[in-house]
């Protein structure tokens, strides 16, 4: 099975088996590599109860250890996540809206029984790494990785690390200015006016009021709002951490690839030449490693976690 081809299969073989846990709001994606161009096996969990996922995940990884060994994990789950390795809560999921998940400690759970070096973090915030070591964002320090699905994911790196303080990034639920005549209902139980609430994949169904995503056209006037909120988002992103490029994937745009050019045209008029964005190519990427960039970052992530432990 192979992974990154081209000129993205950069850095030579890993220092063994590494094993990759994306969880994400619908699937997880359990990756074991060799190298980022060389996947040995790729498992998809559908996301249930963590009494049903979490089992089904560790059974993979017993037998991965079994066939393979393993020499690191990562986990790049959806949040909010507590990062703080002083906290009690550290490895929990946090006030997800998702039934039965906050409270689960998926770091405890996923590594305690291998006994390996073990990276953890957001699942776009490893994708954001990926894109960094092996996709669009080579030679960046500073950049944004966006995922619009189910909900709205950022993953934001600010000189080479994902941001913290008193939390990871939480860019999805920025509140933002609705477009003109948008009273169509949050679809985030939190805010009624943020992006996740009015862009994400679960905004856009209800937008269509049961019409079939896949019949709608892009010049359809559903994408108007989101554009709108996804505008909002990166103008916010501009004027705080200023990231050199942003990528935005996800099931939506990956469906409707005229958003990210209309995203950027409409950017450019927002920040109506108070900033200039950075020449020689568009700002608004799609992300280079496409729908392998979330299970790449959990790769990255234990990575990370293997190098870290080799150098201490």
């Amino acid at each position: 099975m192979s992974g990154v081809e081209g000129d993205a299969a950069l850095e030579g073989r890993f220092p063994g088996p590494l094993a990759g846990i994306e969880l994400g709001g619908t699937k997880c994606v359990c990756t074991l590599a060799t190298s980022p161009s060389e996947i040995v096996d790729q498992r998809t969990v559908d996301t249930r109860a963590p009494s049903e996922t979490l089992p089904a995940i560790l059974d993979i990884l017993h037998e991965w250890q079994r066939a393979h060994g393993v020499a690191g994990i990562g986990i790049g789950s959806f949040g909010p996540l507590d990062l703080d390795p002083r906290s009690p809560r550290y490895g929990q999921i946090l006030a997800t809206a998702k039934p039965h998940w906050p409270g689960t400690d998926v770091r405890a759970i996923l590594s305690a029984p291998f006994g390996v070096p073990v990276g953890f973090d957001t699942d776009v915030n490893g994708a954001a790494l990926a894109e960094m070591r092996w996709g669009c964002a080579r030679g960046l320090i500073d950049f944004a990785y966006v995922t619009v699905g189910t909900g709205v994911g950022v993953g934001l790196i600010v000189h080479g690390a994902p941001t913290r303080g008193i939390g990871h990034s939480e860019v999805g639920h920025l509140r933002v200015p609705r477009a003109p005549g948008d009273d169509v209902p949050s679809a985030c139980p939190f805010h009624d006016d943020c992006i996740e609430g009015l862009a994400s994949g679960s905004a856009l169904r209800m937008r269509l009021g049961g019409r079939d995503i896949d019949a709608v056209g892009p010049d359809d006037p559903v994408w108007d709002p989101i554009v709108h909120a996804l505008t909002g988002m990166c103008h916010a992103l501009v004027c705080t951490t200023g990231p050199l490029r942003i990528a935005i994937g996800g099931g939506v745009p990956s469906r409707q690839p005229q958003l990210l050019p209309r995203i950027e045209a409409a950017l450019r008029a927002s920040l109506n030449g108070y900033m200039d964005l950075p020449e020689g190519g568009p700002y608004i990427v799609a992300p280079e490693l496409a729908t392998l960039a979330g299970p790449l970052g959990s790769v990255a992530l234990a990575l990370d976690a293997v190098v870290a432990a080799q150098t201490r």
